[in-house]
């Protein structure tokens, strides 16, 4: 028998990719859906008031967009702060963009943006028509108990911070629709989908490493976080 050559420096991982069979909250594809084509063309408003085409997030490269739900939702404020934990450069390693949308007014973004210390790309769509086109509900649409793995605040106490944070603000509102659910999409380049999952609740998060995998970008290790204290 042939000698083995001595082990080489041991490779990478292989990235796993969601290739399982469509279903109604995650699924692959490979075209350009009319919904698609149709949201690509509605606006996204940044920070400072300027409107830009949906789909010019994703036309170039492949992009993880989360569209969540109001910004005083206490389970979205914290699933956004684990997407701040993501380090820049595993999405600039990958070549992927990613970007939160809320459905607020864009004056909430930069508050939004300081309370959670997200550090990457957020939009909002204020009237919901990107929301309405991409089929993402209103309401709690299902009475299967989930918890997202992202979020720490019980539903009692999570909701209290929600309405000191709304007693708080300049104007008292609820910085969206409180019933308006969000979702996640792996998009691009161009009208493609890679990924998609609907919000049944607001706890049924996609985990964010699976998102990151289904895009090819490093997981993160959420396990080893510091104990988070709000009054």
């Amino acid at each position: 028998m042939a000698e083995s050559p001595p082990p080489g420096p041991r490779p990478p991982p292989a990235v796993t990719r969601q290739i399982s069979s469509p279903s109604p909250t995650q699924h692959t594809a490979a075209g350009a859906p009319a919904e698609l084509r149709d949201a690509a063309q509605r606006r996204v408003v940044d920070a400072a008031g300027k409107e830009i085409p949906f789909g010019a997030l994703y036309e170039e490269r492949k992009a993880i967009v989360v569209f969540v739900r109001h910004f005083l939702c206490y389970a979205c404020k914290e699933y956004v702060e684990d997407l701040g934990k993501i380090p820049k450069k595993f999405l600039q390693d990958a070549d992927i963009r990613l970007v939160v949308i809320g459905q607020s007014s864009h004056h909430h973004i930069t508050p939004f943006c300081n309370l959670t210390r997200y550090p990457h790309e957020m939009y909002v769509d204020p009237e919901r028509e990107i929301y309405r086109i991409l089929g993402m509900k209103r309401g709690e649409t299902s009475i299967t108990p989930v918890q997202s793995p992202h979020v720490k605040s019980s539903l009692l106490s999570g909701s209290i911070k929600s309405m000191w944070r709304a007693m708080a603000s300049p104007a008292f509102d609820f910085q969206g629709d409180p019933a308006q659910q969000g979702g996640t999409l792996i998009l691009g380049p161009g009208n493609k989908i890679h990924f998609l999952h609907l919000d049944k609740n607001r706890l049924d998060h996609a985990p964010i490493n699976t998102v990151l995998q289904c895009a090819g970008v490093q997981t993160v290790d959420f396990t080893h976080r510091s104990q988070i204290i709000e009054v």
